[in-house]
């Protein structure tokens, strides 16, 4: 991406001024296996501020802005949810954790149940439907 795309575009990463904010008024705190650099403000909130006290954190992704690229770790402590930086007490990987994959609504590999797509299955005769003339009421277990 040329200068203007970092001038301008904000979807594809950081932009110029973002960068710029980042690296004046924040503090790099880590990143993660997908090159997401994490920071959190040199400054806590101001008093009369409704967050007063509290400690500013943010993401600048490396790539496009998808908030489903931030791992479970790095989103609670995002959030506030611990404060000790992930990376110095992540435990190892279990065996059933799948790796990253991205998220694929709006794209061709979106997943489509059967039927959501205007094909479905052709009906079999078992189901007969209510009608408020009673003709089916033989099939009700309330008659």
């Amino acid at each position: 991406m040329g200068i203007l795309g970092k001038i301008f575009t904000w979807w594809d990463g950081a932009t110029f001024s973002t960068a710029f904010n980042s690296g004046l008024t924040g503090v790099k705190v880590g990143s993660d296996a997908q090159g997401n650099t994490y920071f959190r403000a040199k400054k806590p909130y101001p008093k009369g501020h409704p967050f007063a006290g509290k400690e500013r954190r943010w993401v600048i992704y490396n790539g496009a802005n998808d908030a489903s690229r931030v791992p479970a770790e790095w989103h609670g402590w995002l959030h506030g949810a611990f404060d000790g930086v992930p990376e110095s007490n992540l435990p190892p990987p279990r065996i059933w954790e799948a790796d990253y994959t991205p998220n694929a609504t709006g794209t061709a590999k979106a997943y489509r149940p059967a039927g959501a797509t205007g094909q479905r299955a052709a009906a079999t005769g078992d189901y007969e439907s209510w009608s408020p003339q009673g003709d089916n009421l033989k099939a009700s277990p309330d008659a």
